[in-house]
C-alpha cells in the first residue's frame, strides 16, 4: 500500500512531537523525522518550507505544511487526516 510523504521535524524532549508521532504511528503511517537540534540545516529547512515557524513538531504531508501537533490532532478530530495520509505523493 502506498502512502503519504510525511515528514516531521522534532526535537529531543518534546512532548508535543511524542503525541504527534505517537498519533502517526496509531495511523499506520511512516514519517520521515529531522531532529532540529542535530544539525543546523534541519532547523533553517524546517523555519523556511514552514514560513518562518519555529516550534515543534512542524508536520508536512507530501509536501504540504499541517502545522504542529494540535493542528494534526484537529485535523484528525475532523476526519481528514486518514485521507491526507492515504494520498500518493503527486
Amino acid at each position: 500500500m502506498n502512502m503519504a510523504d510525511v515528514v516531521i521535524y522534532t526535537r529531543p524532549g518534546c512532548g508535543y512531537c511524542t503525541m504527534a508521532k505517537q498519533l502517526l504511528t496509531a495511523k499506520g503511517s511512516q514519517f520521515t523525522e529531522y531532529n532540529i537540534w542535530s544539525k543546523d540545516e534541519y532547523k533553517q529547512e524546517m523555519q523556511s518550507r514552514s514560513g518562518g515557524a519555529t516550534t515543534v513538531p512542524q508536520v508536512f504531508i507530501n509536501g504540504d505544511h499541517i502545522g504542529g501537533s494540535d493542528d494534526l490532532y484537529a485535523l484528525d478530530r475532523a476526519g481528514h487526516l486518514d485521507a491526507l495520509l492515504a494520498q500518493n505523493p503527486s
